[in-house]
Formats: structure tokens, sequence, C-alpha cells
């Protein structure tokens, strides 16, 4: 998996290894990283015109050196300082190499410059900055946003929070960021990871001073590692016997869309237990799944016979006979993913205590809330807090409840405690469509019932689903259902991976 570190960690393997190497070594690594990342943009570099937004500090500099190097192949390069002072080596560099610098003086004239560019190279800002852009950084910002060329973010676009991807205020609209020495957790998730653009990454040489990773971001190399597959002695039950209990008289649909994403996903069984209606429903799409009236208005049996994994809530009900079926289920040991209605109940019911029951459980536990849920879950939150720092909330979540959290979103993350985020990088815009979190929660089901725990179950579901909204029907807009064969068609793509 890829690694992302915070800045202290970066600041303090920066410091380790500056003590070891000549002075300015790793200034000029990052800027001929960052050069040759900046060629490769531009149709020729010969002519070529390229504006540098140059701050005060190191990301300046390694934007002063870079355009440089690209004057001295004969582009035109320009920088607008726009901060008190600018690095007196880059400085001296670019303008030996032919470049010109002159200060920032507002709006009209440095439209003018970012306007007639052919590339644009935002070096103001670096993993320091905090709080949101001042002026006249923020105008920048605003202003390259407007032009029609490529956006190179030097490190990390100006603006956002490198440890968090929070983005306070105005910030860079990359379309490639270059970063040094180790990727940063804002640029993996959103808001942040969508000012990024596509994540270039140069090694400056300290990963051996680099501790363990704050996240990580799966692969399709990485999935395809994890993904239990049968072998010659498997059977049904080998592959995974996976209860649910979503779907209801009113939400039938939820119950077909669960277990459907669960058998696309590779599950041996699916023992499904609802309603007369929705077993009818899911017995006419999914005649393969074993099936009995199961209504927690009549019933609190949960006994999942031989099931190696249950999902508990889609669509199944907010009625005071499902907070019953809910504790039934999490006085079980039975590895357990618990979504939509089911998050619902455990952070708005007050006479029973399912979140003490849920904190007490042994047997693995997967939540899966998107951000209205989590605010539901974690007092004094909005939804709006949580969707700006998902990070903090996810993790805050986990330890609350000291089990895995999947939050949905632009980007998915999933926390456990003791062990560093994971971001999905498959996270699609197709996927905001009715019942495919449902779907979701089948595939990460059948994952576990399959023997893989939460963390990594949660890691490789989000991904597959994200790639099956992609693939279903080559980026067109995409249904619920579409997703089933989606699965089938992202599962075939990692497998041909290795």
């Amino acid at each position: 998996m890829l690694s992302a570190h915070t800045v202290d960690a970066v600041r303090e393997a920066e410091h380790a290894l500056m003590a070891r190497v000549p002075e300015g070594t790793l200034m000029r690594r990052a800027a001929t990283g960052l050069a040759l990342e900046c060629a490769r943009l531009l149709p020729r570099v010969y002519g070529a015109r390229v504006v540098l937004l140059v701050g005060s500090g190191d990301n300046g500099g390694d934007a002063l050196y870079a355009g440089a190097a690209l004057a001295a192949r004969g582009a035109s390069v320009r920088a607008l300082l726009a901060g008190a002072r600018a690095h007196e080596g880059g400085l001296a560099a670019l303008r030996a190499a032919g470049g010109r610098a002159r200060p920032f003086e507002g709006e009209p004239d440095g439209a003018a410059e970012l306007f007639g560019a052919h590339l644009v190279v935002d070096g103001m800002l670096g993993i320091g900055g905090r709080g949101g852009l001042r002026e006249p950084y923020a105008t920048l910002a605003v202003l390259t946003a407007n032009t029609r060329a490529p956006v190179v973010a030097v490190d990390l676009p100006s603006g956002v929070d490198a440890d968090t991807g929070e983005v306070p205020g105005h910030a860079v609209r990359a379309d490639t960021t270059v970063t040094f020495g180790a990727r940063k957790p804002g640029l993996f998730v959103d808001p942040g990871a969508a000012r990024a653009g596509r994540v270039r990454f140069v090694d400056i040489g300290l990963a051996p001073e680099l501790g363990g990773p704050a996240l990580l971001v799966p692969r399709a190399e990485d999935v395809a590692a994890l993904l239990p597959r049968p072998g010659a002695e498997s059977d049904k039950y080998r592959r995974g016997l996976l209860a649910v209990r979503a779907g209801s008289d009113r939400y039938r649909g939820a119950a077909v869309l669960t277990v459907g994403g669960a058998l696309r996903t590779g599950v041996g069984m699916v023992r499904y237990g609802g309603a007369a209606a929705a077993v009818d429903e899911v017995l006419a799409r999914w005649p393969e799944t074993v099936a009995e009236e199961l209504d927690p208005r009549s019933s609190t049996r949960l006994d999942p016979g031989r099931a190696a994994a249950l999902v508990i809530g889609p669509g199944r009900g907010t009625q005071p006979a499902n907070i019953d079926e809910l504790h039934a289920v999490l006085d079980s040991d039975c590895p357990l993913l618990i979504d939509a209605d089911a998050l619902t109940l455990l952070g708005g019911n007050g006479h029973v205590p399912l979140a003490d029951t849920l904190r007490e459980r042994t047997a693995h536990t997967l939540l899966t809330p998107h951000a209205g849920e989590l605010a539901r879950l974690l007092p004094g939150c909005e939804r709006e807090e949580i969707e700006a720092r998902r990070l903090e909330h996810v993790r805050r979540a986990a330890e609350r409840f000291g089990c895995t959290v999947l939050l949905k979103g632009s980007t998915t993350v999933i926390a456990q405690p003791g062990l560093p985020v994971i971001a999905n990088p498959t996270g699609t815009p197709l996927l905001a469509a009715a019942g495919s979190g449902d779907v979701l929660a089948g595939a990460v089901g059948a994952l576990m019932a399959g023997g893989l725990p939460p963390y990594e179950a949660a890691a490789c579901g989000a991904y597959l689903h994200g790639r099956a909204a992609a693939l279903a029907r080559g980026g067109a807009p995409v249904s619920a259902t579409d997703l089933w064969d989606g699965l089938s068609l992202a599962l075939d793509e990692v497998y041909r991976v290795e």
C-alpha cells in the first residue's frame, strides 16, 4: 500500500537526513523532480511560458530552482513573488538562467501573467500552512482557478492542510501535485484530495528516516493479495456463510441489494432472514439464497446457523422490535457489520444501552456510516464538520466504540484503534445513487464471512465498490443494481493485476 506521513514525521525525517548530507541537497533533489514533471506536462519546454507563484518558504525555493532548470532549457519563466521575501539561492539561480521575477502587485497584473501561461507552478505554501490562505495568496489561488493552463502544486496545493485534507478557505486546485520525500495524508482525503489532482512522488531519500505511516492507500495488487479465494478443498461453508438481516415490508429492495452485493463478491452462501414480502423478493432475484421469514416484530431469534459473519441494518427499520433485534445481535459472538437503520438505533435510542453493548463486544465489529449517520453517533457533531474533517472524526468514532469504522463519502476512510487510517482511492460520484451503500454492506460482509478481519474487508470492499461503479457502464451513470455486474468486473480487473 502507498503510505502517507504527518508533517511532524516528515520534518523529523528531514532534519535527520540534512544532518548527514551537504546543505541544499534535499532542495536540489526536490527541484529536479519537480522540473522533470513540469517538462512532461508541456508539449515542449523550449518557448513555453511558465509562471511560478512563489511564497517565502522552501516551497518557493523548490519552485524557483525548478524554474531555473526550465529556463535553462529555453522556457520563458516568470516568477510572481507573493511572499514577504523569496529564497535567495533559488531567486539567483532563476535569474542566472534567464528567468525573471517580480513582486505580485494585485489581481489585474497577476491575471495577465497567468492567463498567458502554458503552465502554472504553485509554490506559495507548503506543508506548514495552516488555517486558510491569507492575502495575497488567496487572490492568486482564485486566479489559478480561472486559467486554462495546467497547474502543478509543489508538495501540496496551497490552502490544503497536509495532515487532514481540510480546506478552511480558498485553495489552489492543481492538476498535478509533485510531493517530495513522503506522501501527505491531505493529498488523499477530501476536500484536499479534490484539489491535488494526480499525485506524483519524488524520492529525496527520506524513507529510512520515516516511522510508521499515518495513512495507507491500497492499490489493486494490495487488494488482490488480501482477497479470499476458493481452493481445491473449498465448499460453500469454507468460502463463508453470511447471515443478512436487511430489508422490511416497506424496504424490500434493501434486502435484494445487500444479498446481491454479497453473492457477487464471492461468498459461499447467504442465509437471509426478514419479512415475508422481503423473502419473496430476495428469492425471486437470488434463488440460491437460503431464506426464511424472520420479522423482528414477531421474533428475535437470530441464530445464524454456521454463519461466519452477519450484516444488519439496510432498510431494516427503527421500531422498538428492531432495537431488540440489534441488541440480540450485539450480544452474539458473530463478526458483525452494522449499517443504515441499525446505526440510527445505535445513535438514537435512550432506553437500551446499545452503544455500551457495542463497546463491550469482543467479536469483530464494523460500522459503515455516512457523515449524517456518524453525526448521530458522535454527540455534538454536525454532518458538515465530519465532511470537512473526515480523518479526525473517523478516528474519534473508532476509539469511542472500540471497533472498525468505515466512513462513506467522496473519500471513504477506514479507521481501527492502533492502526493507520486507510483512504480508499477508487471513490467516484457515480456511487451517489440510492442503494449503493446496501450493495457495499453486502460486499464487505461477504469478505468478512470469507475470513478477512473488518479492517482488511472494508479496504477491499470499498476499493471494489468504487471500481464496480466505474466499470459497470463504462463511466456512464449507474444504479445500485448495476453494481452487481460491476463487482464481477472489478474482481476480474484486480485478479489480472497480479
